[in-house]
């Protein structure tokens, strides 16, 4: 077989989103690692805030969870360090969408990747030179990390045709959920090893996988189907129909900021990663202080929500083609998914406080509430396609702004509800508050998102196309 019959076999967009898949599994990687890691690193002995007693007691098949790690940190300390990853992530996710559109999104993704894998390399190390440095190298890896998502939503603008948007984006992200899956108990295993001195193993493992991963996307990806250097014609042919062979023109910034459905997408990215984030950086720590389980159950049992999430996030991608290729609008699509995506979880969150110190069944329905979160993700997710594919990378980085935002107050809003009282009645003051919030995004988006592609985000001859502004 020669090289152009092999070529012409290849599909490129599938291996270029099989890479995105495993680079987005090394994001998380990075990013939750330390959610498990704190707890090997924090000595229980000392930093258990003084005065308070326990609603849930310690049930006899728990292993005893006192250990003696290395730092002294109090619930207000562990919320600032698990946030403080999103204070750098905030402040490149609008600079990561104008850096794709000027540059291009296939080095900018591959270096934001690559530079937070390298300072994971440097966490054990900051830890012990203090709790500000620590705290510094973790902004530090969120803003280099803040590009990821408005790079490969511009990289899916160029690459993935009309009838394959939602799957191949929901592939893509869904990287993002598998590597919790990996990365959660993976890390549990390591902190009682000996690799590398037990928790440091940790931040090492998975940073030095980024910078392996980095090295064979510099030699898969480009910028564009134009620029692959190794494309079959057909296949460019077949995604530059669909996608189109769009010229830059200006960003209009007037008419994105002042579009309700733009900011329909971004409450509806805030309201789902208020759930994700506070789930993603403090689920092992409800699971320690609440539902009592050790070290080996801890990161199992908080893995098991996102494979289950990762897998109804597979399923949500095909029925969201299938269900806006004929059967209903892409618009109608979009609300369906993330109405029952947000108000799912909200309800199970709500009526939490109903089964009071059973942790099995407390258990199944945080598992159940992240889980059926996925739903929402055809959602508002990829919706910045729809209204807007020249503008898909700047519209997910204005909405990511915004979401990140969750990232850093609800990991500080449960150290502050914990610190002060039993951790069971902290947890439910968060939870109330989670609902809230779920309820209040879930109508606006449902209200004001739409499906259709807008005439402020077309060029001057699209626009001589007549189009459709319904939902």
């Amino acid at each position: 077989m020669g090289f152009k019959s092999f070529r012409d076999k290849i599909q490129v967009r599938f291996i270029l989103v099989g890479m995105a898949f495993l680079g987005f599994m090394v994001v998380y990687a990075l990013r939750v690692n330390l959610s498990v890691a704190i707890i090997a690193m924090t000595n229980t002995l000392q930093s258990e805030d003084k005065n308070l007693t326990m609603h849930c007691p310690v049930l006899n098949d728990t292993k005893a969870d006192n250990h003696t790690g290395e730092f002294d940190w109090d619930s207000n300390q562990q919320g600032l360090l698990l946030g403080s990853f999103f204070y750098g992530y905030i402040c490149t996710q609008f600079i990561g969408a104008v850096l794709a559109k000027w540059k291009g999104a296939k080095y900018l993704l591959g270096g934001g990747i690559a530079l937070t894998a390298v300072l994971s390399l440097v966490i054990p190390a900051a830890a012990q030179w203090g709790f500000t440095a620590l705290v510094v190298i973790r902004v530090a890896q969120g803003f280099f990390e803040g590009v990821t998502f408005p790079a490969m939503h511009n990289l899916l603008g160029k690459w993935s045709p009309m009838r394959e948007r939602s799957i191949l984006a929901t592939i893509t992200y869904s990287g993002a959920h598998m590597g919790t899956v990996l990365s959660l108990p993976i890390s549990g295993v390591l902190a009682n090893s000996d690799l590398f001195g037990g928790w440091p193993s940790i931040f090492y493992v998975p940073g030095i996988g980024g910078i392996i991963w980095f090295i064979g996307w510099i030699f898969i990806a480009s910028n564009s189907p134009a620029e692959h250097p190794w494309i079959s014609e057909k296949e460019k042919r077949y995604i530059e129909s669909s996608v189109g062979c769009r010229k830059e023109f200006r960003t209009p910034w007037y008419s994105i900021f002042t579009s309700i459905r733009v900011w329909a997408i971004n409450v509806g990215h805030v309201t789902f990663n208020w759930n994700f984030y506070l789930m993603l950086t403090s689920l092992p720590l409800y699971m320690k202080t609440v539902l009592h389980f050790d070290m080996s159950q801890n990161s199992l049992y908080s893995a098991i929500p996102y494979l289950l999430l990762w897998f109804l996030m597979t399923i949500t991608g095909f029925v969201a083609d299938w269900l806006k290729n004929g059967i209903l609008s892409t618009g109608t699509t979009r609300k369906i998914l993330n109405t029952v995506g947000i108000t799912l979880p909200a309800i199970l969150l709500g009526t939490i406080q109903y089964v009071g110190c059973d942790r099995n069944a407390a258990l199944a329905m945080v598992t159940m509430a992240i889980a059926f979160s996925a739903i929402a993700l055809g959602g508002y997710q990829v919706n910045h396609l729809d209204i807007a594919p020249n503008f898909a990378g700047t519209l997910m980085g204005i909405s990511n702004t915004f979401a990140t935002i969750p990232g850093f107050v609800a990991p500080s809003v449960v150290g502050a509800f914990t610190h002060i009282q039993d951790p069971y009645f902290g947890w439910l003051k968060v939870f109330y508050l989670s609902v809230s919030i779920n309820v209040i995004g879930a109508v606006f988006y449902l209200i004001f998102a739409s499906g259709e592609e807008q005439s402020w985000a077309q060029s001057d001859e699209e626009q001589k196309e007549p189009i459709v502004t319904g939902n």
